[in-house]
């Protein structure tokens, strides 16, 4: 199985630090967010991994190096030219990310304990097309699944915006979490080109595709967004 780690952002929340260096490799106890969410992939077999690069990629591509991928087999995706969002991001790694099996997708500056062989299974258990990890936690921005956990539409609590594709009379707000696992036929059903957001997928297919939530309320998770989470984050993860 394949990951790919979305690490081209600019990480603007992330200054200064981001002025200098990519927000991947801020660093939590020691660790860089990139290294670790390696090392979390291993955890559960997963050691050929994808990691796009645009902001200061350089910087990147040798820390990689220097670390021998801290043990995993590293590819880089190159986004020098125009950073892509996570949509086109991923469409721009389609060739790096073959094969028949699933493949998992995370922010960088995601850290969790959640369980991915379970979220993994309940993938596969499901017969999804994507299924996204969320939670319950509080946010401005939710997706919105109806009583059988299928992706039904966003909304936007700060600005009362809303997308339904799906029309439901019950709906759930749910916290995304940044990690995905999807089916490699993704990409035969990705209409979107250039630059665009992954949500923005998800909700275009969420009529004629089973796209589905994994929910792991009451685990670890730190959005390592802004300089202040560090302190959150290292207060969690050694």
């Amino acid at each position: 199985m394949q990951a790919m780690i979305f690490a081209a952002g600019l990480g603007t929340r992330f200054k200064p630090w981001t002025d200098e260096h990519p927000k991947a490799l801020a660093v939590v106890n020691g660790k860089s967010l990139l290294q670790r969410n390696v090392a979390y992939l291993q955890q559960w077999g997963i050691s050929d991994v994808v990691v796009n690069v645009h902001h200061f990629a350089n910087q990147i591509e040798q820390a990689v190096a220097e670390a021998g991928g801290w043990g995993s087999n590293i590819c880089i995706s190159d986004e020098r030219n125009d950073v892509l969002e996570t949509g086109g991001g991923l469409l721009h790694a389609q060739s790096l990310l073959q094969g028949s099996e699933p493949f998992v997708t995370i922010n960088v500056d995601i850290l969790t304990n959640l369980d991915l062989g379970a979220m993994i299974e309940h993938h596969k258990e499901q017969n999804a097309l994507v299924t996204l990890a969320t939670t319950d936690r509080s946010t401005s921005r939710y997706l919105l699944f109806d009583e059988d956990d299928r992706l039904c539409g966003w909304r936007n609590t700060a600005t009362g915006a809303e997308k339904l594709p799906v029309h439901k009379e019950v709906l759930r707000q749910k916290a995304y979490s940044g990690i995905a696992v999807f089916q490699p036929e993704i990409f035969s059903w990705m209409q979107h080109t250039g630059k665009f957001s992954l949500i923005d997928v998800y909700l275009s297919l969420a009529t004629a595709h089973k796209i589905i939530s994994f929910d792991h309320s009451g685990g670890a998770l730190v959005d390592v967004g802004k300089p202040e989470s560090v302190a959150v984050a290292e207060s969690l993860f050694a």
